[in-house]
């Protein structure tokens, strides 16, 4: 089943057709209504008048996550607030998160999206869907929500933990579908075992994952847990949230909306554009956001997109499962976490040295964050009880300011090793071969 066929199933010069029109409008937008892309693009030497084709889109200049946060909160908004009925926010490299506003238009957009997304996994309002994303600020929850009521399928809202009331809920409520990081439906499956709960007194089929890297190991793992078929959704944020990518029946790579999104892969160090089929990062331009569109966002994800006709019918461009980042981004439970930001917590308290390092593992399905601080020798102390009341000072001010829990040790003067060239700040101990 396709959700919307004239644009999933339509060829090729079609879908450019359509995409060349509104690409068109969006630089008149930016333009007219953003002064940081008024200044960026005057000084590329281009007007609106200028903009044809998205065959000029390569000639135009690139939006970073740091031109978000020097306009915070609402710099690269389009329309005045009176317009704005939806605010997200996600973490950054500061204590600034990443704003991103939508309207009323943007949020039917966003249903749009992620009913195109569901419908590949199956969905259909027959179906009950446990949304176990987080809500709030974090764009995961309320995205899948609103797409799978547009879906039509009955919506459990339970949003992220309390793992016992999932498993509950899933068994009394027969929920047929769970949208949520694939780490956390690892330790759904693994809590389930350890209830004693019989796979056969759910009714689980399938599993829509995103908001964190994850390996076809981890998808086999997830499957036969859960008994399910596990689909892989991608999004951003500041892009629009879940529903940019899906994966179909097929699972060969997740179908980009290009009716909305126009992806590029660019070399992250030439900048220049790559054809399909080669590796590098991954670029975004939104070119139907009204609140705030993005021209040329360069994600660090890298992939590869092959635009084959999928066997599903879909002609849609596909993207591969991300193979890493071109920066030193770690997401960890759908959090993004940058070394910089514990170093900057770090420089403000003055116990700790300038050496520290970040281990990430994954425990019980869960990823998990320890950091390693070398305290500086004047304060290094034998007693117990002046380190214990160091490190809950260290844990608070690490999760105020990532957003996440970590274990702290607290290492001796010395005790990290150091390195002539990069210092290597990060040790991640997750699968990382990502087929």
């Amino acid at each position: 089943m396709i959700w919307n066929e004239f644009i999933e199933t339509a060829d090729r010069e079609k879908l450019k057709e359509i995409q060349n029109e509104r690409f068109v409008k969006m630089i008149e937008r930016m333009y007219y209504n953003v002064p940081f892309y008024r200044k960026k693009l005057t000084e590329a030497g281009i007007e609106p008048g200028d903009i044809k084709s998205i065959d000029q889109l390569k000639d135009l200049p690139f939006t970073v996550k740091d031109d978000l946060r020097d306009n915070y909160p609402f710099g690269l908004f389009t329309v005045p607030q009176n317009q704005i009925v939806r605010l997200h926010a996600s973490s950054g490299t500061t204590g600034k998160p990443t704003v991103v506003g939508y309207t009323k238009n943007d949020l039917q957009l966003w249903s749009e999206v992620v009913a195109r997304s569901l419908t590949m996994a199956g969905v259909t309002k027959e179906d009950i869907i446990q949304v176990a994303y987080g809500y709030g600020l974090f764009t995961g929850g309320l995205g899948v929500h609103y797409g799978a009521e547009k879906v039509g399928a009955s919506v459990i809202p339970i949003s992220g933990g309390n793992t016992k009331k999932q498993l509950q809920l899933m068994v009394d409520f027969g929920s047929t579908v769970i949208a949520c990081t694939p780490s956390y439906a690892a330790h759904l499956g693994e809590s389930l075992v350890a209830a004693g709960i019989d796979r056969k007194e759910i009714k689980l089929r399938a599993g829509i994952f995103g908001a964190e890297p994850w390996t076809n190991e981890l998808r086999k793992q997830v499957e036969n847990l859960l008994g399910i078929k596990a689909f892989d959704i991608y999004g951003l944020s500041e892009i629009i949230g879940p529903g940019v990518s899906m994966e179909c029946e097929c699972q060969n790579g997740m179908h980009i909306f290009e009716d909305h999104f126009i992806p590029e892969i660019i070399d992250p160090k030439t900048l220049e554009v790559l054809p399909y089929g080669e590796l590098g990062e991954l670029v975004f331009t939104t070119i139907t956001k009204e609140a705030m569109p993005l021209l040329r966002y360069r994600t660090r994800d890298l992939t590869r997109l092959h635009v084959e006709k999928c066997a599903c019918g879909r002609t849609l461009v596909r993207m591969e499962k991300c193979m890493g980042r071109s920066d030193d981004m770690l997401i960890i439970r759908g959090v993004n976490v940058f070394p910089s930001q514990v170093e900057a917590v770090l420089l403000e308290m003055s116990e700790a040295s300038p050496h520290y390092q970040l281990v990430v593992n994954r425990e019980n399905n869960l990823d998990t964050l320890e950091i390693n601080i070398e305290i500086d020798d004047q304060f290094w102390s034998d007693e117990i009880k002046t380190l214990e009341n160091l490190k809950k000072r260290f844990q608070h001010n690490i999760a105020s300011t990532l957003g996440i829990s970590a274990k702290i040790n607290l290492v001796e003067p010395n005790t990290i090793a150091r390195s002539e060239g990069k210092a290597k700040r990060v040790i991640d101990k997750r699968i990382t071969n990502i087929e």
